[in-house]
């Protein structure tokens, strides 16, 4: 909004200073002789142009306000935009950790399975688990665990099954 009013603040003292400058240059035209308009002539000419100068000046600060407003429109969207992007990354990121916590809570419940020594690394909800498994039995139960858990897109089971 600072931008915006510095916008406005200089085209304010341009109309100013454009007015004050054909007042003067009608008034200088005032005090020169010609003998074919009457002084009242030439300051009528004078109110004229300084009008014709500030309308213009009107439409220029117009145009100016209207791409002032077209830039902080764009500009909100693009804010509002990259904060839906990090609220969606926020968002991820925690149903990835809640699927990680609630994996490892599956693994805590089985009697052969270490939700110590089993890695579950999830990322967009595609899970990845590794370390050891005790049997075949045991790996395959960690993946069904694992796919059991809300929000779980894939698992990739890299248990490697320990020899006895």
């Amino acid at each position: 909004m600072t931008k915006q009013f510095n916008a406005q603040k200089s085209l304010a003292i341009k109309a100013a200073l454009l007015a004050c400058s054909m007042t003067f240059l009608g008034l200088t035209a005032c005090g020169q002789k010609d003998d074919a308009k009457t002084v009242g002539q030439k300051l009528d000419t004078v109110v004229a142009n300084t009008s014709q100068s500030a309308a213009e000046v009107k439409i220029q600060a117009e145009t100016s306000m209207a791409k002032v407003g077209d830039a902080v429109k764009d500009a909100t969207q693009k804010a509002e935009a990259s904060g839906n992007k990090t609220a969606d990354a926020i968002a991820t990121s925690a149903d990835d950790i809640a699927i990680t916590a609630s994996i490892g809570a599956g693994f805590a419940k089985d009697s052969e399975l270490s939700a110590i020594k089993i890695d579950v690394d999830t990322k967009n909800g595609n899970v990845v688990l590794i370390g050891p498994a005790p049997n075949a039995a045991a790996r395959d139960r960690a993946t069904t665990i694992a796919k059991s858990v809300k929000g779980v897109g894939s698992v990739s089971n890299k248990l490697v099954v320990k020899a006895s």
